[in-house]
């Protein structure tokens, strides 16, 4: 490509004259910096290599661990964060657990090895009432800014953020209830999880707040498997067995699973069962049908574990607390009246 064709390209994106283009890049002054960070911009979005003058230079690495990218909700927090991180100058460092690779012991200790400036754990081992939580402890008593999302460690002072699990379970049985369904069924991962037992918790208060029912009449109404597709597949097949018309589920896909089983059983969702999912991961509005879900506001949760997290590394002390964020129930078409 041409220098004028590239510089055309460059003004038209970021909406200014090719001469400011060309000021821009020669480091000519006379320029608002607005207008220079437009410019520049639509150099990053183009894919053009900023001039080495003009280059970012790091404010330091942040660390993201996650446990893995198959469930698309763990891509989509990834996006967020490391795109909030390198807009204010910081360099992330995504780390994702698999069967057969690093732990997150180990991932944490790469990360210090190479100083980095602060981490983001999210839906870690913090979430899991059955693993050492000690680890975390040592990092924050070492003074190394820590943000955690999803999970909830009270004895550990650090910033965390979570979406609400008791309203989400009140507004899928809410959704459910107003639909006619009565026996409503719960499927979910391994209780040990934090982000289940409040889960359950939240559809178990909203089950014998709406339907007066009592927590002996829901136990045939649980399921709880593995997290996955496969999970969700096992943990429906009891909750049929036992007549529901409706499952609440604890991610979109384990819904899938569920949705698999019904089909396997020669079931219709939504006329013969109503399945609600959970996170809104991308891709639930193209799903056949497409996916009724309890939406994780994730660009405000990820944003807020940005800001913190900076906030700390800059100095400034953060409320070491949990910090709820409200989800919001995305009507598509897995749910429909009950028969």
């Amino acid at each position: 490509m041409s220098t004028r064709a590239r510089l055309a390209d460059i003004a038209a994106k970021a909406g200014v004259s090719e001469a400011t283009v060309s000021r821009v890049l020669n480091g000519k002054p006379g320029v608002a910096e607005d207008t220079k960070q437009s410019v520049l911009m639509a150099l990053d979005v183009l894919g053009f290599e900023r001039p080495t003058r003009l280059r970012r230079r790091s404010a330091g690495l942040i660390g993201l661990v996650m446990p893995e990218l198959i469930n698309p909700i763990f891509p989509a927090f990834a996006q967020v964060i490391e795109s909030a991180l390198s807009q204010r100058g910081f360099t992330p460092v995504l780390c994702t657990q698999s069967p057969s690779g690093a732990t997150e012991e180990e991932y944490v200790e790469m990360l210090l090895e190479r100083g980095v400036s602060g981490i983001i754990f999210v839906s870690g081992l913090h979430a899991d009432t059955g693993a050492d939580h000690e680890r975390y402890q040592s990092l924050v008593e070492r003074r190394l800014p820590v943000v955690f999302v999803n999970g909830w460690l009270p004895e550990v002072q650090a910033p965390f953020v979570s979406s609400d699990d008791n309203a989400a379970m009140e507004l899928a049985v809410s959704h459910l209830v107003a639909l006619g369904h009565r026996r409503i069924g719960f499927a979910s991962g391994p209780e040990r999880f934090i982000v289940v037992q409040r889960k359950l918790a939240g559809y178990r208060t909203s089950m014998k707040a709406q339907l007066g029912v009592t927590d002996g009449d829901l136990d045939p109404f649980i399921s709880l498997s593995m997290f996955g597709v496969e999970g969700g597949q096992a943990a429906a097949q009891p909750l049929l067995d036992a007549g529901v018309s409706a499952i609440v589920c604890g991610s979109d896909m384990m819904a899938l699973g569920v949705i698999r089983a019904a089909r396997q059983r020669g079931l219709n969702v939504p006329a013969d069962l109503s399945v609600v999912g959970y996170d809104d991961a991308p891709m639930m509005e193209f799903t056949d049908p497409p996916m009724t879900t309890i939406r994780q506001p994730v660009q405000s949760m990820a944003l807020a574990a940005v800001q913190s997290l900076l906030e700390e590394v800059r100095g400034h002390a953060t409320p070491k607390t949990e910090f709820l964020f409200r989800p919001e129930l995305v009507v598509r078409n897995t749910t429909g009246p009950a028969r």
